[in-house]
């Protein structure tokens, strides 16, 4: 029988939870704006939607991964989040994409490459 699972495995910072709901929001807001987005910028569409989704994806393969292995998901995910970032404000600039909600998703990638970098440099 398959669960899906609840609660987080133990060792996993509650940081990494947090983080990857937003980046899950993050994520769902900038592909919506990718895929309005009109035929000749349908190439930077997708280079946002794979930077943007590969941010949730590797906060929750870096959660189920233990030692250098979490770290090295984490930074990624924390490098794609600069990456849908930068596409983000390309798109804005050109004023493509709806400002409210573009902006939006923006703030929720700040937040979570903050929360990702406490992840990937914890306070000892």
């Amino acid at each position: 029988m398959n669960t899906t699972r609840t609660t987080p495995p133990p060792s996993t910072p509650t940081h990494s939870l947090t983080a990857h709901e937003l980046a899950l929001e993050a994520a769902g807001t900038a592909v919506a704006l990718a895929l309005k987005l009109p035929a000749p910028l349908r190439t930077l569409g997708d280079q946002l939607i794979r930077s943007a989704s590969s941010v949730p994806a590797n906060l929750a393969e870096g959660a189920g991964r233990a030692g250098r292995d979490r770290l090295h998901h984490w930074r990624i995910a924390y490098a794609s989040a600069l990456e849908a970032d930068s596409h983000l404000r390309l798109l804005l600039g050109a004023g493509t994409v709806d400002r409210a909600a573009a902006q939006r998703a923006l703030d929720l990638l700040d937040r979570v490459r903050a929360l990702t970098w406490r992840l990937i440099h914890p306070r000892r």
